[in-house]
This record gives structure tokens, sequence and C-alpha cells, in this order.
């Protein structure tokens, strides 16, 4: 008797917990829950650093509209949205890390920085215009064009989960 109703309320627990997600009170991804209908916008990133990457642009953008689509209920609508991303790519530059004893580089490290405007026509007490910057290291024996597409993942992925969690998350 005790081991059924311990299961009773292990199903009752998981129903109401998936109620409750479901129903928009509360999210697994920890987004804040938006109102249906919630629509998004993201403006292509120029690229204005002095090193440029031809892919990271598109690769940015891209990736940000696959998580805010993802891990929200939001559609993407470039016919005024609720919430609008602009910015462009302000710096990718490779600078030594980890020097050796014989002051000789053994690791360098990839930067991006991005600056990001974030408009909420909802609430715009939630706006912001701010830099975030993300890298990745890789060993001197290998040059940056063996590794660029690999640290490009690494590091898009950082920019836009930090993005996302500024915007959405609100941390």
């Amino acid at each position: 008797m005790k081991l059924f109703r311990k299961y009773i309320a292990i199903i009752a627990s998981l129903f109401l917990l998936f109620t409750v997600a479901s129903c928009g009170i509360y999210s697994f991804t920890g987004a804040n829950p938006l109102p249906k209908g919630t629509t998004f916008f993201v403006e292509d990133f120029p690229n204005r650093a002095r090193l440029v990457n031809p892919n990271l642009s598109s690769k940015l953008v891209e990736d940000l509209k696959d998580k805010l689509i993802n891990q929200t209920n939001m559609d993407l609508n470039d016919n005024s949205p609720n919430l609008e991303f602009s910015g462009q790519i302000t710096g990718y530059e490779v600078r030594p890390m980890a020097i050796s004893a014989e002051e000789v580089a053994e690791k360098n490290r990839l930067t991006v920085t991005v600056k990001v405007k974030f408009v909420n026509n909802e609430n715009h007490d939630l706006d912001f215009d701010s830099s975030f910057s993300a890298f990745a290291d890789f060993t001197t024996d290998r040059i940056l064009s063996e590794v660029e597409d690999e640290l490009m993942e690494e590091i898009v992925e950082q920019l836009t989960e930090d993005i996302f969690n500024k915007a959405i998350v609100n941390w």
C-alpha cells in the first residue's frame, strides 16, 4: 500500500510539473515565459572588425534565431516584432597566451566581440546596448585556418548564450 501511494505521488508530481511547464508558467530552458504570440527579429550583424571571418556574421545571426525559436515560444517576424536584436561584430583577433619559459607562446586565443542593441517594444526598461565577448584557445602547433571552424562553433555558442540570457532570461 505504501509503494502504491509513492507511485501515485510521483505520477501526480510529474503531471503537475508538465502541466505547469506547458501552460507557460515555467520554462525548462530558464527563459522567462513570454506571452503567446510574442515575436522577434534579428537584423544582420555587419562585420566591422579589423580581421574578418566571412562566415561569422551569418552564423551568429542564424544561431541566435535558432536559439530564440528553440528555447522560447516566440516566432520570427520582421513586421513590428515585440523584440528586436541588431548589432555589429566589432572585434576578431588572435593573441598569444600561455607564454613558456623560453618566452614563446604555447597557446593562442581567438576572441570575438559583438555589440548588440536589444529593443523590447513591450517594455523599454529591458532595452540594452551592450558588448559581448567570447574566446577559445588553441595550441601554437596549429594555425588558425586549421581550427577556425571548430573555434567559431564554440565562440558563437557562448555569444548566443550570453545574448539570450541578457535579453530573455534577464540574468
